[in-house]
């Protein structure tokens, strides 16, 4: 897999838990320890996609 298809893997995964974070906020009685799951999921996520980025960057 080329690193700019596995950069649009994760942003795709990243989008995907964004938007379950919001359906499980929206949901009467949502569960907290859920949503702090899935967002530090969204957080590790961010930072490979950063990571993967950086390392792009520095070789141009």
């Amino acid at each position: 897999m080329s690193r700019a298809a596995h950069l649009a893997e994760l942003s795709e995964k990243h989008k995907l838990l964004d938007r379950r974070i919001e359906q499980e906020l929206s949901r009467p009685g949502a569960s907290d320890v859920e949503i702090q799951r899935l967002k530090r999921a969204k957080l590790r996520l961010k930072e490979e996609i950063v990571k993967m980025e950086d390392k792009v960057a520095a070789r141009h």
